[in-house]
């Protein structure tokens, strides 16, 4: 059986100004007791992340993929874990433009979500919004939004929704630590406090905010202490375990629910690709990506307690990816030989 954790508390990381993979060392156990069904469950989802993020990624060296486009990849555990406590169809998620992840944790179809990338007509905004804003009114899923803390008092408008409405759903709206300085998130953290409004600020401290470290860029590194002024809680998660963070969003999501406002959730995780595909991410050296990928990778956590634990054999995961493989696969062919929008499409869909 794989490890669990018997006593979970909650606990600060005091994470190394210099060392960014000190505050995954640290951070307190409290780990989430998953099922054999979780675990897979968990191990399929980021697979399909991976996957799909390594396909996006060739496409856009292939020029099939214009604009900007962020990848997810080192980060799925976040999302995954997150979205395993919420309710499909009933409580929202919103997030920023590094956002493929969230849409496919979501139940969002590979297919579509790629044929966006491409500009195809079968994509989530009919091809013409690209990598950073695409919706699902029916999978609940608010959008990735291309303006830095934007999608934070948006998030916030639909926790009081939630309210006004008298259900008991969560808003989860989900930046970075760059997003995390942006003068509209505090005014946010004080309207969602001051009315008690159900939403979960999820902070993806992946350590660089493009490509300054938080170090450099914010006075106060410790994120989850950002709602203290607004009485808001707040936890430090190692964002790199899905059982972490699956605690976590179990606690966040049931403060939301009980309705005493919101919660700040600092997801401590990493990214190992640049800012966008643009960056060539020399603001870092590479040992310290290896480091990552070697000691905390999310993915290979859960590869390694399915196979421990009795549960699976590396054939049984090799047959899991293969099957992934197809998926997007699928999916990037779709979204190759989908047609591209008609050009009476530039007046549609337009607020007058």
């Amino acid at each position: 059986m794989a490890e669990r954790a018997t006593a979970p508390k909650r606990g600060r990381s005091r994470a190394s100004a210099s060392d960014p993979t000190a505050a995954v060392k640290n951070s307190a156990p409290d780990l989430a007791d998953f099922s054999k069904d979780e675990e897979f469950e968990a191990y399929r989802m980021m697979l399909l992340i991976r996957r799909f993020e390594e396909k996006a990624g060739q496409l856009y060296g292939m020029g099939m993929i214009g604009g900007f486009c962020h990848l997810y990849i080192g980060q799925e555990a976040v999302v995954v874990g997150m979205q395993m406590c919420l309710r499909e169809g009933e409580d929202q998620v919103i997030t920023g433009y590094r956002d493929h992840g969230h849409m496919l944790a979501c139940g969002m179809d590979p297919k579509g979500v790629m044929a966006e990338l491409t500009g195809r007509r079968g994509g989530y905004s009919k091809g013409k919004g690209g990598s950073m804003h695409m919706f699902s009114r029916e999978k609940q899923f608010f959008g990735g939004h291309g303006i830095v803390g934007a999608q934070v008092p948006l998030g916030t408008g639909l926790a009081f929704a939630n309210r006004y409405r008298g259900n008991d759903n969560v808003s989860v709206a989900y930046f970075g630590d760059g997003a995390a300085n942006q003068g509209q998130v505090y005014e946010s953290f004080n309207m969602a406090e001051l009315w008690k409004l159900p939403v979960i600020y999820v902070i993806e401290n992946n350590k660089y905010a493009m490509g300054t470290s938080v170090n450099r860029a914010s006075a106060q590194t410790d994120f989850s202490k950002r709602g203290l002024s607004f009485a808001i809680p707040g936890e430090q998660v190692d964002g790199m375990d899905v059982r972490a963070v699956k605690a976590a969003s179990e606690r966040a999501v049931t403060w939301c629910r009980e309705g005493k406002g919101p919660y700040i959730l600092e997801m401590q995780t990493y990214r190992y690709r640049g800012h966008s595909m643009s960056d060539p991410a020399k603001y870092r050296s590479k040992d310290e990506v290896q480091k990552m990928r070697t000691d905390h990778d999310p993915i290979e956590q859960v590869r390694l307690r399915l196979i421990e634990s009795g549960w699976a054999t590396e054939d049984d995961l090799k047959a899991i990816d293969k099957d992934v493989r197809a998926i997007v696969a699928e999916a990037s062919d779709f979204a190759t030989v989908d047609p591209e929008p008609d050009a009476s499409e530039l007046w549609t869909d337009i607020l007058k």
